[in-house]
């Protein structure tokens, strides 16, 4: 799959800078800063940028066996304010992103894959959306978004120690007129309803499950 899109006027690719060191400049609980060293191949210049090294975070599009979406309201500290959202995380070294995913669902709201004979008119998937770079230009990490298409309220929330959120459900056509609104600021949220809605569309016309 090509990574460039169709255009028939396209200005050349400019060069790959050359990755030469890093240096730790700060560590936190969440992240690392790093000062990275690359050389210019063609202009023979050295510059140090920096870099935030995080850990790959996933985010849940849950759909109830009701056709509703599972937001989350919490208050965020970069912002000073409450902010709409999905159920999301950070994913564990080593762990599934569609495994993480589930598990954040779980933790955060309570929700889970409906079992068989429990509702929802068809078979309970989750499966990955896609995924996108938070920010190239100082970040090095990926967003995962998880499709979990068929949740109930099975479970109750297991919160982290600072963690406290309003859980809510809107028919899917709602959240999309909420976030046009501006409702939804949180660019990985609009990413992840982006991804979602030619498939909500395509199960509008289909009458069955996103396809």
């Amino acid at each position: 799959m090509s990574t460039h899109p169709e255009s028939h006027a396209s200005s050349p690719t400019p060069p790959r800078w050359d990755r030469l060191d890093h240096r730790t400049v700060a560590s936190t609980r969440v992240f690392d800063v790093q000062g990275v060293r690359f050389r210019h191949p063609r202009r023979n210049v050295e510059r140090e940028f920096f870099v935030i090294d995080a850990p790959d975070w996933v985010n849940v599009l849950a759909v109830t066996t009701g056709g509703q979406i599972v937001l989350v309201n919490q208050f965020r500290y970069g912002t000073n304010d409450f902010s709409w959202e999905i159920p999301g995380g950070v994913i564990e070294r080593g762990e599934d992103p569609v495994a993480a995913g589930m598990r954040e669902l779980l933790e955060e709201t309570g929700y889970a894959m409906a079992g068989e004979g429990e509702g929802g008119g068809g078979r309970a998937e989750a499966r990955l959306l896609g995924s996108v770079r938070p920010n190239p230009a100082i970040m090095n990490n990926w967003c995962h978004f998880v499709l979990a298409d068929g949740v109930r309220l099975l479970h109750p929330q297991a919160w982290d120690e600072d963690e406290e959120l309003q859980v809510s459900t809107l028919p899917v056509d709602d959240v999309y007129a909420f976030a046009r609104r501006g409702g939804i600021t949180h660019s990985l949220v609009l990413d992840a309803l982006m991804l979602f809605e030619p498939l909500w569309r395509a199960r509008q016309g289909g009458g069955g499950r996103v396809s």
